[in-house]
Formats: C-alpha cells, structure tokens, sequence
C-alpha cells in the first residue's frame, strides 16, 4: 500500500468542485481496490451477479465516475503493468494476508459478529485478471481514456502530470510524490462521514491536495532525499529498517544529509537500497497514450451493466443520462477554457 507519510505532511482541503475542468490521472489498481473493499453487503460479501462474478469494482466505477464527471472533472485510468521484481516479496506478503482475513471473516461469520466480519471482509478483496478486465471495458464503454504504464501505474501518472498532460495523480498512497507528481490528489472516491476501521468511530472525509513544491519545502528536503528517507521507513520495493518511522526517518537525513551518511550513523547497511531509489527517479514509461474522452456506448453500458451483470436497467439508463449531461459541461468548460485564451 505504499509509504505512509500521514504524520509529516500537512494537506490542503478541497472540495469536488474546486477541482471542476481538471484531469486527474487516476491510480486504477488503487482505486478499483477501494471499490472491491468498501462496497460490500453488511456481512462483507461483495456484490455479485447471477454467475457469482463480483461487481463491487462495476458499481464503484459507473457511479463515482459519474460524479466526478459532474463536478466538471476529466478522469482517465492509469493501469500498472510488469509486477517488478523487487515487488514480489510485498505481493506475496498482501496475498498471505488477505488469505487469513478471508479465514478471520469466515470465523466472524460464524460467531455471527457481523460488524468483525464486515471487517475481515474488507481485507480480503482480490484484485483478479477478471476484475481488472472488466474495468477496462467498463471505462472504455463510457469513453473513459485507459492508460496502460509499463510498469508502476503511480510512476506513468506522475509522468504525465510532470509534463502538463494531466494536472493531479488521484490516489490513496503517497508514492506518487516519490515518483514526481507535482499534485497529489487524495479521497476523491471517500468522501463523507466514514466508519474508521475496527473502531466505533466515525470521521468525515475529505478531498485532500498535496503539492510536492511545498510539501519539499516544509520538511526542508529535495525530492531525492524524499526518497532515500522512504527507502529507510521500507516501501513496497524493500523492508527498510525496523523502528525508522517518518518523523525518525525525516530527522535522519535532515540531520546527515543522504541515506549513505545516515546508515553510517546507525552502524547498518542495506544492500540494494541504489535500486530501489532507482525506481522511483528512473522509472519507465509509456509515452504513446491518448487522453480524449470517447463516445458514450450507450447500448454497450446496458448490454454490459443490465444483460450480463444483473444492474437495474432504469438505473443504468438514468446514470448513462446523468454521464452524457457530464461530459457535455466538461466539453462546455473546455471550448470556455479555449475561448478564454483569445481575451
């Protein structure tokens, strides 16, 4: 799930609309695995059609696309690609987990505490050929543009939007700032009161902006050294030192300057640590991608949503109402934008 940087960094609050005529570049594996986590029956099973395909991931999709959509704003889908190889150790790890979450809800059920296995369940979710398969086409029904990175999805976004192609990275993880994003946009698809996770406490979500310009600025360091403190908190791509949180993470390098210097101090070594910085300032990506919006298929939604995952016809066909609506005030906004240019 990428580093957690929560503890250090101070995000500007905004609301949808403050984000009307923008194009977000989308973490797809990161947000389709919100849908597949949070949209759950109350005993945690996910939504399924009548073949027992899940179509959380379907559901999330259509209607926050919608919205976002109607809020003025230009999503497009980034996908990753080759899982790298320093990546597998974490695969493995999260696919262990979400094995014994899946037995922990299986035990919930049971004892018939359905707020534990409401829970568990949430941890389960399983990203499959088939889920991502089907966002894919779901994206490409409603004219969605889907981007497919080489490797890491967050690294492509981040690309794009250092060149001006999109204006934010959305996601949850903040490796987006690792890899570069000048923007960083969080909870576009969690916004409102939510239950925080096995507690009975509820807070309210809101959409959150980080800007790499200050965020480097307030913790008084450069983006390289941004990264080597995160190779030593550990990412997806390595453990990192045990007890070396942010804030003992920050101090470090503020404090001797580079990551070398820093394990120099602590009597350590961590082989391979030049590689997994590599990642993040070297990365590759796909630069042959197209970011028009496409036609509205609108027999293929239905087809898609109502024949073939058991989606309520007058819903879809209202939601598919409420999406060509959006796409026209986007394209409103944009010929605007354009006009504007002229005066």
């Amino acid at each position: 799930m990428g580093v957690n940087l929560s503890g250090i960094l101070e995000p500007t609050e905004l609301e949808l609309r403050d984000l009307s005529n923008r194009t977000l570049a989308v973490d797809a594996h990161n947000t389709i695995y919100q849908f597949l986590s949070i949209i759950r029956q109350p005993d945690g099973t996910p939504l399924m059609d009548h073949a027992g395909n899940v179509t959380s991931h379907l559901s999330g999709l259509l209607y926050r696309n919608v919205n976002l959509m109607e809020h003025g704003i230009r999503p497009c889908y980034v996908f990753d690609g080759r899982i790298h190889e320093l990546k597998l150790d974490t695969v493995k790890e999260r696919r262990e987990r979400r094995e014994a979450a899946i037995k922990d809800w299986e035990a919930a059920l049971d004892d018939g505490d359905m707020e534990r296995a409401y829970s568990k369940a949430m941890q389960s979710s399983r990203m499959t050929k088939e889920v991502l398969q089907s966002s894919r086409e779901l994206l490409g029904l409603m004219g969605i543009p889907v981007i497919e990175a080489p490797m890491e999805g967050e690294a492509q976004a981040a690309h794009m939007c250092i060149k001006g192609d999109v204006w934010a990275v959305s996601s949850q993880d903040f490796d987006s700032l690792l890899f570069g994003a000048p923007r960083l946009v969080r909870n576009i698809n969690i916004t409102g009161r939510r239950k925080m996770p096995g507690k009975n406490v509820y807070r309210n979500v809101r959409v959150e902006m980080l800007e790499l310009p200050k965020v480097l600025e307030s913790l008084e360091i450069t983006r390289e050294e941004l990264v080597q403190m995160c190779v030593m908190m550990g990412t997806d791509f390595n453990t990192g030192i045990s007890g070396i949180g942010p804030k003992r993470g920050l101090a470090l390098i503020r404090k001797h300057g580079s990551i070398e210097a820093s394990l120099e101090h602590l009597g350590m070594e961590m082989p391979g640590y030049e590689s997994v910085m590599d990642i993040f300032l070297n990365g590759s990506y796909n630069e042959d991608y197209d970011l028009s919006m496409k036609d509205i298929d609108r027999e293929g939604l239905m087809e898609f949503l109502c024949e073939r995952h058991d989606f309520s016809p007058e819903r879809v066909s209202s939601t598919i109402e409420k999406l060509h609506q959006g796409r026209q005030e986007i394209e409103k906004s944009g010929r605007q934008k354009s006009l504007d240019m002229f005066f």
